[in-house]
């Protein structure tokens, strides 16, 4: 059977509080698995949902991954803040990517670091 995840990749440059990351990471995780298929989304949650919290460096390496990700045709989206608190209004914040096939998430995020 294929193993199923989901990694979720915030930006390192932005030094957001614990609090604020957890939900930045739990935003992405919600709509990024909003757009996968109904098969893919229960063959992840029947093998217990796995997830990776991910890091990059700035929002550049955001867009680069959603762009290899969308290419490769697995759910991705990307996390504006309401900016009530402290980030500007606007400010991307987090990208999902997946569920999907381990393998295949596996070749855009290989090189990414553990947060």
């Amino acid at each position: 059977m294929d193993e199923y995840k989901q990694c979720i990749i915030v930006r390192d440059d932005l030094k957001l509080s614990k609090g604020k990351l957890a939900v930045q990471v739990a935003h992405a995780a919600v709509s990024a698995s909003s757009w996968a298929s109904k098969s893919v989304l229960e063959n992840w949650k029947e093998s217990g949902q796995k997830k990776v919290v991910l890091r990059v460096p700035s929002l550049k390496d955001l867009f680069e991954l959603k762009e290899k990700a969308r290419r490769d045709g697995l759910p991705t989206a990307l996390i504006a803040d309401a900016g009530l608190t402290e980030v500007e209004p606007g400010t991307i914040t987090a990208l999902g990517i997946g569920p999907g096939k381990a393998q295949d998430i596996d070749k855009i995020t290989k090189d990414l670091k553990l947060l």
